[in-house]
């Protein structure tokens, strides 16, 4: 089983850049497609961006595309999120998650199975 440490988030401005990164352990990383998932007080958790790990095909959100971008490190067991142009409504706890199938993170009927999900970490954007 992968277990997951995010770190990264913090304050910013508006206009500001953050990196987020998602530590996992677990000798089998390489075959787990990753995602980042972000959830704001008073809402649901909703999907950022999804990374494959065969070919590493990515998916994103219509609302960070072009601002966001994922990316992963297979020797150091790390999936990143650059975060660009951050705005208000970027603020949220963002939360990584891990599975076997790319399309257990992307297709959103499926991912009430997903099962493994870091502890999160506090990103806000200021005005």
């Amino acid at each position: 089983q992968v277990q997951l440490v995010e770190s990264g988030g913090g304050l910013v401005q508006a206009g500001g850049s953050l990196r987020l990164s998602c530590a996992a352990s677990g000798r089998t990383f390489s075959r787990y497609a990753m995602g980042w998932f972000r959830q704001a007080p008073g809402k649901e958790r909703d999907f950022v961006a999804a990374i494959g790990w065969s070919d590493g095909t990515t998916y994103y959100a219509d609302s960070v595309k072009g601002r966001f971008t994922i990316s992963r490190d297979g020797a150091k067991n790390t999936v990143y999120l650059q975060m660009n142009s951050l705005k208000p409504e970027d603020t949220a706890v963002y939360y990584c998650a891990a599975d076997q199938n790319l399309y257990t993170i992307v297709i959103v009927t499926q991912r009430r199975y997903l099962e493994v999900w870091g502890q999160g970490t506090l990103v806000t954007v200021s005005s």
